[in-house]
């Protein structure tokens, strides 16, 4: 059984410390990758590194919850919600990750829809 808690948890925790490029070693490399719910998804493995290796420069995650709404073997709906500063601002935020891992726990599928206040 893939287990998504555990990855959640990784995920958060690596993005909380700004682990931006060791973040994405919890991606398998052909994941496909949308970073907004109605956009393309990155065409490459270079874009999804990209789009972590930011992290670090531009954002500080304060506080972060995860709640697992629904699961099966395949997909997994997860409310998430963020205080962070993203380049001097204050931010709250309440997003919907779905995502999918494949049988070694790694992210094969992430879109993502989110609210910031």
């Amino acid at each position: 059984m893939k287990n998504y808690a555990l990855w959640l948890n990784k995920f958060m925790e690596s993005w909380k410390k700004l682990e931006g490029i060791k973040t994405t070693e919890l991606f398998a490399k052909d994941v496909k990758y949308f970073e907004t719910p109605l956009g393309e998804p990155c065409k490459t493995w270079e874009e999804v590194e990209a789009l972590w290796a930011v992290v670090n420069y531009n954002q500080k995650v304060q506080a972060y919850s995860i709640n697992i709404l629904c699961q099966t073997e395949d997909i997994c709906i997860v409310n998430w919600r963020m205080e962070r500063v993203m380049n001097g601002i204050a931010q709250k935020i309440d997003g919907i990750f779905q995502i999918s891992l494949n049988d070694d726990n790694k992210l094969t599928y992430f879109k993502q829809w989110r609210a910031v206040e």
